[in-house]
């Protein structure tokens, strides 16, 4: 079995920042790609921005300068650092990894149950 958890979220006023945590645990043996997705009410789940076990780095257009995506791969966790936050930025972010588990020797996706941030004065 293979768990993500998030955490950091919360209301924030327009301008402000906050920092998610994602940490998979779990029956892990390697992860690939980790990132972030978000899902605004009454709208598809878009993503956010991913960062390889390589450190390379994704963003949407929507996010570029603004979000900061990392990782720590010896803490199995991913990071978004969110600047400059804006109403539309409110949304559920969730958590997403490719991992092979210890049951497996292929990738498979995992979902975090994602954590609301709220932006508004």
């Amino acid at each position: 079995q293979v768990q993500l958890v998030e955490s950091g979220g919360g209301l924030v006023q327009p301008g402000g920042s906050l920092r998610l945590s994602c940490a998979a645990s779990g029956s892990i043996r390697s992860i690939g790609p980790m990132g972030w997705y978000r899902q605004a009410p009454g709208k598809q789940r878009e993503l956010v921005g991913t960062v390889t076990s390589g450190g390379i780095i994704t963003y949407a257009d929507s996010v570029k300068g603004r979000f900061t995506i990392s990782r720590d791969n010896a803490k199995r966790s991913v990071y978004l650092q969110m600047n400059g936050l804006t109403p539309e930025d409110t949304a559920v972010y969730i958590c997403n990894a490719f991992v092979i588990s210890t049951a497996v020797y292929f990738p498979q996706g995992y979902w975090g149950q994602g954590t609301q941030v709220t932006v508004s004065s």
